[in-house]
């Protein structure tokens, strides 16, 4: 069975949190920078990255920005990153974003269609053009001219790339998280239940 299929909750950590006296003099600093910062904390997808810091800390930074202020807005990144946690079967994303996706507005029905890997029904245009844009990018490794023209014309050239670029971040964590067997948080979001690959 692939990893990102395995429930990661049965699995044992491959990269546990360390104690903080036992970091080294770059754990210390470039982990200073996260817990400074607005996430207020090293969560969960900086704890295995702390093992190469200088990579965690241009990730956290590149995530800042996508997370915080990208051109989308909170809402409609929050809509694309379940959909790579989803995509990527990734427990601790799901955790830890679906209930800020759901506070930014996103319908308990579209969350609930994402979780089955079900086409949500009724979404509002702009929702639907990143549904469109994060789910041909991450099955087909592309993304139709069609979809790309209308996600410029809603969101301008900034808001596409910057789409791109939360498939592309949120990916980087899902992949570590799964290699290293990272357990979600205690949370009282369900994790997501194992279910075909491809939508219908």
């Amino acid at each position: 069975m692939a990893a990102a299929e395995d429930d990661l909750s049965t699995m044992s950590d491959r990269l546990p949190p360390i104690p903080p006296e036992n970091w080294t003099d770059a754990q210390q600093r470039f982990a200073r920078e996260i817990i400074e910062g607005p996430r207020g904390a090293l969560i969960s997808p900086f704890i295995p990255l702390l093992r190469s810091p200088e990579l965690m800390s241009h990730a956290q930074r590149m995530g800042e920005y996508l997370r915080y202020r990208s051109a989308l807005g909170l809402r409609l990144s929050e809509l694309a990153i379940l959909i790579v946690a989803r995509h990527w079967s990734q427990d601790v994303e799901w955790a830890i974003h679906e209930p800020i996706a759901r506070r930014e507005g996103i319908s308990a029905e579209t969350v609930e269609a994402f979780s089955l890997r079900r086409k949500p029904l009724n979404l509002p245009e702009d929702e639907a053009v990143v549904y469109e844009f994060c789910l041909q990018l991450n099955e087909s490794k592309k993304v139709e001219d069609c979809t790309w023209n209308q996600a410029v014309h809603m969101f301008g050239e900034q808001g596409a790339v910057d789409l791109v670029g939360i498939n592309g971040y949120y990916t980087l964590l899902a992949m570590v998280m799964n290699a290293a067997q990272t357990p979600p948080p205690p949370t009282s979001v369900a994790p997501l239940p194992a279910v075909p690959e491809i939508p219908t």
